[in-house]
């Protein structure tokens, strides 16, 4: 027998309040109103006091409408079935397909008790070398990208999602603009990946309390992908828009304000999510990599700045290109000596050497006279950001190695580098060796 409350003391913006005993936390309920049924999830406990957010927003919800409660939390469907599908903030098909059919399992669940994970050390390449050689992305890291609104980080989303070797690619987009999710729905289609692709997406234009189930969903699905033996890469933008969406919700609900209005559990909410990157010990793996907007490029603002303290690390994006000096992925020498013997010191040495070259910029700028140090500085510089940092380079690791080596003999003697002795000896490029022409050949550039 299904048992109703009908006593809604409270709306106010997409969250109504209903006076009801024995429920608990993250339960689903359904509101009947006049223009259907509207579900709804539990987020606050004040005695008999429930407050719920609904997910298509309240809007036709009256006073006297009727609340049934599930007595479960939030679930959504995984099967095989996932895969190739685009669906919305609350699971529903956004592809004009039919629903999903398969089992339903919980969202929101708790991460992987570390005991149980075993230490990342396999590398995810992705074909970009600001990341392969210099700032490693590893199987089972949890991993920020932090920008600013202009700069292209959706496209190095999406272009980390086409070429980056997992089995199963999980795209959630929070507060998305509609042009923007279809540059990832036609990026995905072109580039052959959409049949291995799962993506949730919540426009600008949807109810706000969806962009909040948006990483719960992914991470649901990822996470059951993973233990069936999958390598599963989740990307997540923006997340900014998630802590946005609490923001809005905490405001309504008359909390008390923390840094710059944000909820005081900010950080709370923001470690549920990303600690489900795991690498399962025999089994396969969760990839967490986030996009996050500054605003007015500002890293100390709440968003980044608790993001920070969560992740292993961030790759900076700053004109149109990945910063060598702000990016950090804190798992990369974890992977660095299993690539090749030259990995880790051609990458000090190149990061070294471009550092240098922006001091002899800036003595540059200043007037300053020129050496001839710095002269091959410079020449340097412009070699290493046409060549490795600018992020239409899409070439393997080795090969972008190879290109570092090349760079470096055409700047500088093997000794300026740095680098030991016994690297330099092995993999410094060899000088093109000039034949002599033959009798024949003479003969014919004489005639």
């Amino acid at each position: 027998m299904r048992k109703y409350f009908n006593t809604i003391t409270r709306i106010a913006g997409n969250v109504v309040t209903v006076n009801a005993p024995g429920i608990g936390y993250d339960e689903l309920a359904v509101i009947e109103s006049a223009h259907g049924e509207s579900y709804a999830q539990v987020i606050r406990l004040e005695g008999h006091q429930v407050t719920l957010q609904v997910f298509a927003g309240s809007q036709g919800i009256g006073n006297n409408d009727r609340v049934r409660f599930l007595h479960r939390p939030m679930q959504v469907c995984f099967s095989d079935a996932l895969l190739g599908r685009v669906l919305d903030g609350s699971g529903r098909p956004r592809d004009g397909r039919g629903n999903v059919l398969g089992e339903m399992i919980h969202i929101g669940s708790p991460p992987v008790n570390p005991v149980r994970r075993r230490m990342p050390d396999r590398m995810i390449h992705t074909g970009i070398p600001m990341i392969d050689i210099f700032n490693s992305l590893v199987e089972g890291q949890k991993i920020p990208i932090f920008s600013v609104a202009g700069e292209p980080y959706n496209e190095l989303l999406a272009r980390i999602g086409l070429q980056a070797n997992a089995d199963i690619i999980v795209l959630g987009g929070m507060g998305l603009r509609h042009d923007d999710y279809l540059k990832f729905r036609r990026s995905f289609e072109e580039g052959g990946v959409l049949g291995r692709a799962i993506m949730f997406i919540h426009t600008a234009a949807d109810p706000v309390v969806e962009c909040l189930l948006i990483p719960d969903l992914c991470l649901a699905v990822a996470e059951q992908f993973g233990l069936q033996g999958h390598r599963v890469l989740v990307l997540l933008t923006d997340m900014t828009a998630f802590a946005d969406a609490l923001k809005e919700i905490s405001i309504i609900m008359e909390q008390i304000p923390s840094n710059r209005g944000y909820p005081g559990d900010l950080y709370t909410q923001m470690a549920r999510r990303y600690e489900k990157a795991v690498d399962f010990e025999g089994a396969g793996s969760l990839t967490i990599l986030a996009c996050v907007t500054m605003p007015g490029d500002d890293v100390t603002h709440p968003v980044p700045d608790n993001t920070g303290y969560i992740t292993e690390g961030q790759f900076y994006l700053r004109n149109g290109r990945i910063d060598p000096f702000g990016s950090l992925s804190r798992l990369k020498q974890q992977v660095n000596a299993k690539t090749r013997d030259d990995h880790r010191a051609i990458s000090d040495a190149c990061i070294q050497l471009y550092a240098l070259c922006r001091e002899s910029r800036e003595k540059r700028d200043m007037g300053f006279e020129m050496s001839a140090w710095d002269q091959k500085l410079l020449k340097y510089g412009n070699l290493f950001e046409q060549q490795i940092m600018d992020l239409a380079v899409n070439i393997p690791l080795f090969e972008a190695l190879d290109r570092c080596w090349r760079i470096l003999a055409e700047c500088f003697e093997p000794a300026e580098t740095g680098i030991r002795r016994a690297i330099l000896e092995k993999h410094w490029p060899k000088p093109q060796v000039r034949l002599e022409p033959t009798q024949k050949e003479l003969a014919t550039v004489g005639a």
